[in-house]
């Protein structure tokens, strides 16, 4: 009897890291027949100590591995997608004031969403296999997302963005491992990365601090701190700063004093105290349902990377927005990021926060 892995053909998103290189690596074990596919959004090799990018000697990398694997190895040049969906959409958000996610953006627009659906339809695949850390799940009737079993690294938060219709074009095997044991498999199987650095920052930074990078697009335009009313000194242009902020503000007013409120269109930016930051209410656009909110039960959100969950006493349809009303009040709301909805560990969705 014929295997019927045997007549799956599945892409292996492939960075070069440790984790996608083992996650083609289980995919071929199985029995799969594996294509490995790598987005190349630089062609300027990386000079930062850190590993920040998808440069050349990632995608180098990543034709290692399959070639040891034994599957073939496809590079995408997608710089330009990647500018235009990613890179120009991060430096506009923070010109408004805003602090973009990135990497759940690009998630959607990019190397998950997007990249499944092209590859169905040019290299004709029944799944789209990456290495993030997180699970597919069956909950209510539902394929949906769901956390992966190393809590430290699970990454479901990431994938609040993409589509409900993308969820069965997608694989995360890396769901039902920890990253130790992720690491002993690459050394058993002597993978040539198996003891490389992980990426530490957003990858088209390169090494750069945020500010720094945006100072090379956007004008440096000085303005007023307000704090009650008051004007208590300069800033160097609201892109240089997100709310919640305290650190490197420059003012002096002798007690900690926050960022809570950022104005582009006056070019000023408001400070308060930490009390201000509280806040039970999140407003968001629009919100992107992997399960339809009639089967929503009891919803938690995390506002921001491995911040802690909240739970969401109501959730309000206005005019052009949702308000999502919580339990407790939190303070690091932040405009621009991912509010993500959890039942338990299946991912419900998520939105981006407005205010």
């Amino acid at each position: 009897c014929m295997n019927i892995f045997n007549l799956m053909r599945v892409a292996v998103g492939m960075s070069g890291g440790v984790d996608s290189s083992v996650t083609a690596l289980l995919m071929k074990e199985k029995g799969y027949e594996v294509i490995g596919v790598t987005l190349r959004f630089h062609k300027q090799e990386c000079e930062s100590e850190e590993r920040v990018c998808c440069s050349p000697q990632d995608v180098r990398d990543a034709a290692r591995v399959s070639q040891i694997l034994g599957i073939p190895h496809i590079t995408l040049d997608w710089e330009e997608i990647f500018k235009k969906r990613v890179i120009e959409k991060f430096i506009e958000g923070y010109s408004q004031g805003i602090t973009p996610n990135p990497c759940a953006i690009c998630n959607r627009d990019v190397k998950t969403g997007l990249l499944a659906n092209y590859l169905k339809k040019v290299a004709n695949i029944d799944k789209l296999v990456t290495g993030h850390y997180a699970r597919i799940a069956h909950y209510k009737g539902y394929k949906l997302i769901a956390r992966g079993k190393d809590t430290k690294k699970d990454q479901s938060y990431f994938l609040a963005l993409i589509k409900a219709q993308d969820i069965d074009l997608l694989e995360f095997p890396l769901g039902d491992f920890t990253k130790e044991e992720v690491r002993k498999i690459a050394q058993e199987y002597k993978l040539p990365v198996a003891q490389k650095q992980e990426s530490q920052d957003v990858c088209f930074l390169k090494g750069k601090s945020t500010s720094e990078f945006l100072k090379l697009f956007l004008e440096e335009k000085e303005g007023f701190f307000i704090y009650k009313n008051q004007v208590v000194g300069k800033h160097k242009g609201v892109f240089n700063y997100t709310t919640g902020q305290r650190k490197g503000l420059g003012v002096a007013l002798g007690k900690p004093v926050y960022v809570i409120d950022i104005d582009p269109v006056n070019n000023v930016v408001y400070l308060g105290d930490k009390e201000d930051l509280l806040s039970h209410t999140i407003t968001l656009k629009d919100i992107n349902t992997h399960l339809p909110m009639e089967h929503w039960g009891e919803v938690y959100v995390q506002v921001r990377y491995k911040s802690k969950l909240v739970k969401v006493k109501d959730i309000l349809k206005e005019k052009d927005s949702y308000k999502v009303i919580l339990e407790s009040p939190i303070s690091n709301i932040t405009p621009g990021q991912v509010c993500a909805f959890y039942e338990g560990d299946y991912l419900l969705g998520g939105g981006v926060i407005q205010k």
